[in-house]
């Protein structure tokens, strides 16, 4: 396991700024407003001698507020499974009284601390570290994590205080080999929670107020011998209704999130109407070629009229992907989980199917076989053989004549028959069609005399037996 370090500290003293210097990303969402951060955030730190792991977490605030509540229960859990604490503070506000609170709860958990004086950009450090000496703590430093100033000694600070470190091959890949999935959906549809029942712990914060999730927390999970990276995102409302500038980096943080996985859940509130929202999310996942897995969930707080109503309303509007699987689920209870994860399952495997060139043309001649494309100025277009083009989405190259004029409608037609010759469930199809040069296109054929010749008198000769 690789070593934990933390970054604790109040709201907006720069803890976001720090992670994602020290990762190396801009994973975390960062904003000069406080409490942009929630939940807990992981991240890798390659930079020094040895990697080891960073936790982002939402600043204590000290009000017992709801919300800051349950951020501060993730923060706790940080500080409990942390090796090192990195105490941010802020260099520009000075030291304040709650300073010397989060101070004291840190130091009542035994762990290693690091005082990192953050924003001292244009102030005199001596001055600044004079100042907060009076916390006592034997390790602190000056830095400007948005100008990368003082990281580096930062991680030479770290790297003697962790423990010896025993990083499995599975760790040392990261996500490679496992399925990344993308939980996405409107506010409040239930997808921290869907993630917290798959986990078994209260991993990320659970709240009936929307807009909870904010940064996408991507968090590993191992389920019947099988390895997944499951994504969660904040809950995208109609464009209208958004406008705060953080709610609008979440937006785009979550459509990044789809771009990078490889399976979409779509997560639907089966109490409430099918939204435009939730089409315009397929749609995009679809663009984007992900496989699509569309997650019914509270569907057991329905009666048997609520569920037929809410059955015809989905196959009406959701048509245009009969082909991606409808899972109806409970997240808080835990029902139809099983089920989800094996539709989740089938979708990668058909997104990633290895398809062969050979096998393609056969199965092309068949579909062109049982049904030939519209003529198109009196002739028909050829259709002469088919090659993979890649997969996640699988992709068909078929090579031709006069494609260009094949209908949409035929197009389906194709994509329908290599879906069920193939058997590829939940995934999009892309068919691209090549047309096939003439060798002879742009030459002119030049007679020679002799030749010339021979033709007007086969001219003229025509011309005089028709008088």
């Amino acid at each position: 396991m690789l070593p934990v370090v933390a970054l604790v500290g109040r709201p907006n003293v720069g803890k976001s700024t720090l992670f994602n210097v020290l990762t190396r990303s801009r994973d975390a969402l960062v904003a000069d407003m406080p409490g942009v951060t929630r939940d807990r955030h992981y991240g890798v730190c390659r930079s020094g001698e040895r990697p080891f792991v960073v936790v982002d977490t939402g600043g204590l605030s000290g009000v017992e507020e709801a919300m800051d509540v349950l951020t501060a229960r993730q923060v706790r859990l940080a500080i409990e499974e942390a090796n090192v604490l990195v105490f941010v503070v802020d260099a520009r506000e000075g030291l304040l009284p709650q300073d010397y609170a989060i101070l004291g709860e840190l130091r009542r958990s035994g762990k290693t601390i690091i005082a990192a004086v953050n924003k001292t950009d244009g102030l005199e450090e001596e001055a600044v570290l004079a100042e907060f000496s009076a916390f006592g703590v034997g390790k602190i430093l000056p830095l400007s994590a948005a100008h990368n100033r003082g990281t580096g000694d930062l991680i030479d600070l770290i790297l003697p205080l962790l423990p010896a470190d025993e990083e499995s091959a599975t760790e040392a890949e990261g996500e490679g080999g496992s399925i990344r999935v993308a939980i996405v959906g409107r506010p409040n549809a239930g997808k921290s929670t869907l993630i917290n029942r798959l986990l078994g712990e209260d991993r990320l914060i659970v709240s009936d107020v929307a807009g909870t999730t904010r940064d996408p927390i991507r968090v590993p999970l191992e389920r019947d011998g099988k390895r997944y990276t499951l994504i969660d995102t904040a809950g995208i409302r109609r464009k209208a209704r958004v406008e705060e500038a953080v709610e609008k980096f979440s937006v785009i943080k979550t459509l990044q999130s789809i771009a990078a996985a490889q399976v979409v859940v779509v997560m639907i509130d089966a109490r409430e109407n099918l939204a435009d929202q939730d089409l315009t999310l397929i749609g995009y996942a679809i663009d984007e070629g992900r496989a699509l897995v569309i997650a019914i969930n509270k569907w057991d707080g329905l009666d048997q009229y609520q569920r037929d109503e809410c059955m015809r309303a989905l196959d009406r509007r959701l048509v245009f992907v009969d082909w991606a699987k409808q899972v109806h689920i409970s997240a808080l209870h835990g029902s139809g989980l099983s089920e989800l994860m094996r539709a989740v399952v089938r979708a990668h495997a058909s997104a990633t199917k290895v398809l062969v060139s050979s096998d393609l043309t056969k199965t092309l001649e068949k579909a062109y076989e049982g049904y030939q494309p519209p003529l198109v100025h009196g002739h028909s277009p050829k259709l002469r053989f088919a090659h993979p083009g890649g997969n996640n989405p699988p992709t068909i190259v078929i090579h031709g004549t006069r494609t260009k004029h094949i209908a949409p409608a035929y197009q389906r037609y194709l994509e329908n028959f290599f879906r069920k010759r193939y058997k590829l469930e939940g995934t999009p199809i892309r068919i691209a069609f090549r047309e096939g040069e003439n060798p002879y296109a742009g030459r002119k054929k030049v007679l020679t005399k002799e030749q010339e010749q021979k033709a007007r008198r086969r001219v003229s000769d025509l011309i005089k037996r028709t008088r």
